[in-house]
């Protein structure tokens, strides 16, 4: 009688034990079923949250082994462009570029090869055009106005990041770096 019993709770006491892992399973299986949300790769400037980090996207083209499209953290440089675009081809001319140049989010690292025409200085900066946009201007383009630097220019980037544009131009004085005497100076340069 005292075997039966301990059959019974053994059997009881391993039943119990699969069941366990049947519960275990269930939900291994139920949450890796789950799809996962895409990362966008620019929010809406007013969907971030404050302090968030959104990612940086620049292309990398020209003498690097595998041309594309990356994201990078704030901060990042252009030499960990061409690292994670699998280093510079044995031709590229890695002397002619800042490797040390932060990288700006929407712009485009090209590494320079031998006997391919670069493209002339202040080319995509549109002053020539007209005015430059402050909603929709490159980092380039903001650089090519007069005074205003690549750290000057990134920090309009940030400024029209932050509070979703230029309404008007007058805002541009608001902007670290640019004080009364810079903005008079810009004023006729940029439209919103």
């Amino acid at each position: 009688m005292e075997r039966l019993l301990e059959r019974r709770r053994d059997a009881l006491l391993a039943a119990l034990a699969v069941l366990v892992l049947l519960v275990v399973a269930g939900r291994v299986l139920a949450r890796s079923g789950t799809p996962r949300e895409a990362i966008p790769l620019k929010p809406a400037p007013l969907a971030r949250r404050p302090g968030a980090v959104s990612p940086i996207v620049v292309d990398v083209a020209g003498g690097v082994r595998r041309p594309g499209v990356y994201r990078f953290r704030d901060g990042a440089r252009v030499a960990d462009a061409v690292e994670r675009a699998g280093g510079p081809t044995p031709k590229a001319m890695l002397a002619q570029v800042n490797l040390a140049e932060r990288l700006a989010d929407g712009e485009q690292v090209v590494i320079p090869l031998p006997g391919v025409p670069a493209a002339p200085a202040g080319s995509s900066s549109g002053a020539s055009d007209g005015p430059v946009h402050l909603g929709s201007a490159t980092l380039e383009q903001l650089d090519s106005l007069p005074g205003v630097g690549p750290v000057t220019a990134q920090r309009i980037l940030d400024y029209r990041s932050a509070h979703g544009g230029f309404k008007t131009v007058e805002e541009l004085d608001a902007v670290p770096g640019i004080g009364p005497a810079r903005f008079a100076q810009l004023r006729e340069l940029v439209a919103p």
